[in-house]
């Protein structure tokens, strides 16, 4: 009898610390340790907004996302930046250029400044995922001296200037692309396209 009641004692006690220990981890990954990287943050004089339990900035960016994608957008307009990343210039307007935000229990901290892509020793890229970086082999998962040289070589190819002289032929492509897909369409009524053959004909 005396064995069965400590067996069962036991293995009430061996559940109840698995579960402290559990709540701990969870705990500490959802409340202390971000508010205690907040703490260090600001010691060393970034700002940005106060850490809230799980969520952090991820419901304010996606706010602010979606209300930028509801406005309407002039096609002569080239500053696509409020667009694409309102949160970022956002905080960037509050905060300054040394700033910090949340995404999740997850901090990502921002110079802003040009001066970055030189030190491409000194400010590493986030570890993502393995089968992220087996997939992809672009700049994005690039590090060191293989990202500078890839930088170097797309950031030539993508000046205004370039585009601008290049503008007539894309805009001859996409006219005869749309052309054919109308001719297709006005046949048959309504037709579902393969556009794939199209899109690589075009690249």
């Amino acid at each position: 009898m005396e064995s069965v009641q400590f067996i069962v004692i036991s293995t009430c006690v061996t559940i109840v610390s698995v579960l402290l220990v559990c709540l701990w981890r969870v705990m500490n990954w959802v409340r202390f340790r971000p508010k205690k990287l907040e703490k260090l943050l600001r010691q060393q004089g970034l700002m940005g907004n106060s850490y809230r339990i799980l969520y952090g900035d991820t419901k304010d960016l996606s706010g602010m996302v979606k209300e930028a994608m509801s406005k309407p957008m002039s096609i002569y307009d080239d500053n696509i930046a409020p667009r694409l990343v309102p949160f970022f210039l956002e905080t960037i307007k509050k905060h300054g250029k040394k700033s910090f935000i949340w995404l999740g229990p997850d901090h990502r901290c921002s110079s802003w400044t040009l001066s970055l892509f030189s030190k491409n020793y000194l400010y590493q890229k986030p570890h993502s995922n393995p089968l992220t970086k087996f997939l992809t082999q672009g700049l994005v998962s690039q590090e060191g001296d293989k990202w500078a040289k890839h930088r170097k070589i797309i950031n030539t190819a993508f000046h205004l200037e370039k585009l601008k002289h290049m503008l007539p032929s894309f805009c001859l492509s996409c006219t005869e692309i749309i052309s054919k897909w109308e001719n297709i369409v006005s046949v048959e009524g309504s037709h579902e396209i393969d556009v794939w053959p199209h899109l690589q004909q075009l690249t």
